[in-house]
């Protein structure tokens, strides 16, 4: 179906900033939001730098409204919803507004903390605790302050999880079943996440550097990223002035491996050539590629070969953002997506922060200086989830 989706709003937090305009000032200015973990309490605080939301369960709350004893992942879902609602006042009472939200983490924080407790003492600790542990009950807590009342649900597959939700959106939006609809992901840090990477010997142990020869693997992130989507129809009736169109979007699995990509990026090639053909578009007609990109030897390696398979030898500019943000996991493909509307809005392409030397098995180098007044018409997103759950996500100017 030709029916357009339309992207009218965004939101958004991250190590880099509390709302979309904070964001987008440190990609332009290429300030980093990877350090020294301060809000984690973790053993890894001066051996593994995260990219942390420099504010405390207490501060994401009093943003929002919401308690303070939430799960970390619902306040930021929340801090991101709330900015990606806050143009339309009221929209709850003309349309049932869908809610997609990803994440991977749910609420493993507060269990983390119940389960110390527990195991010192089985009859301490609080139940209240656990009770928001898996991942669906976070979407609910954020649809259920913000009084959401149309289809709502929960994806989580990984680094991908973002990316489905905004697919599985746009999808409704075309055939008709949703005027209205949120979509995007978060995700917090915790040391269950943060151990379980360091487990599979991933993690740089210096700021990432996607995409170098060098690289050493990934900085985990945390944050939230949602866009407004609205079909023509709501369009029409609210007024609302569009930011850019969902045009394309699919998801491929090749199943090579619990945790890596196949060397050849199958999966990752499907993925890209099943947006482009949802889309209607030739690979020339990409402007600007935001990479998975996470730094690691396996990831950078098959999406590169991937891409030049899919674009031959015109691979268009091409960077990753996650050296600002580090990997947000299931929040990523969200975050990503409103990066990939700022680039479409204001002609600009971000940094491939930390990039000094080319790729021995890739032959194009990605962007890695800020370039403005870029005629951008279409930007591909790609999110290449664990398992080999792929998706890209292609979005284009009105």
């Amino acid at each position: 179906m030709s029916t357009p989706v339309f992207i009218v709003h965004t939101g958004i937090i991250s190590s880099i900033g509390q709302d979309t305009g904070a964001c987008l000032q440190s990609l332009v200015s290429g300030t980093t939001g990877v350090g020294r973990a301060e809000i984690l309490q973790t053993t890894w605080r001066d051996e593994l730098p995260v990219a942390e939301v420099k504010l405390t369960n207490a501060d994401l709350a009093a943003l929002t409204g919401m308690s303070a004893a939430l799960p970390r992942t619902a306040l930021l879902s929340a801090v991101a919803v709330q900015e990606a609602l806050s143009a339309f006042p009221g929209l709850n009472d003309q349309y049932l507004v869908g809610f997609f939200s990803a994440n991977t983490v749910g609420g493993m924080d507060l269990t983390e903390g119940f389960y110390k407790d527990f195991t010192a003492d089985k009859y301490s600790g609080n139940n209240q605790d656990f009770a928001y542990h898996e991942c669906g009950a976070v979407t609910n807590l954020v649809r259920d302050h913000f009084g959401l009342k149309g289809f709502t649900t929960t994806i989580s597959t990984a680094c991908s999880s973002s990316a489905n939700s905004i697919m599985m959106a746009a999808q409704m939006i075309k055939s008709g079943m949703l005027d209205v609809a949120i979509a995007g992901g978060a995700d917090a840090l915790c040391r269950f996440t943060l151990n379980g990477f360091n487990t599979l010997m991933i993690l740089d142990k210096q700021p990432c550097q996607p995409f170098d020869q060098h690289r050493r693997g990934l900085n985990l992130g945390e944050g939230a990223g949602y866009l407004l989507l609205m079909s023509e129809r709501a369009l029409n009736a609210t007024g609302a002035t569009p930011l850019a169109t969902v045009s394309g979007y699919a998801n491929a699995n090749d199943a090579y491996h619990q945790t890596a990509s196949s060397p050849e990026g199958i999966g990752n090639q499907l993925a890209m050539e099943g947006a482009l053909n949802v889309a209607g578009l030739q690979p020339q007609a990409i402007s600007y590629i935001n990479l998975h990109g996470t730094g690691t030897a396996n990831n950078d390696s098959s999406e590169g070969a991937a891409i030049e398979r899919v674009f031959g030898g015109q691979v268009p500019p091409a960077s990753s953002t996650k050296g600002f943000t580090g990997h947000t996991l299931g929040a990523a493909a969200g975050v990503e997506a409103v990066f990939s509307t700022l680039a479409l809005r204001d002609g600009l392409l971000f940094p491939n922060l930390r990039w000094a030397t080319q790729m021995e098995d890739v032959a194009f180098r990605p962007v890695t200086a800020l370039q403005t007044g870029a005629d951008l018409r279409h930007v591909l997103s790609n999110s290449f989830g664990f398992g080999g759950n792929c998706s890209s996500l292609i979005f284009s100017k009105c």
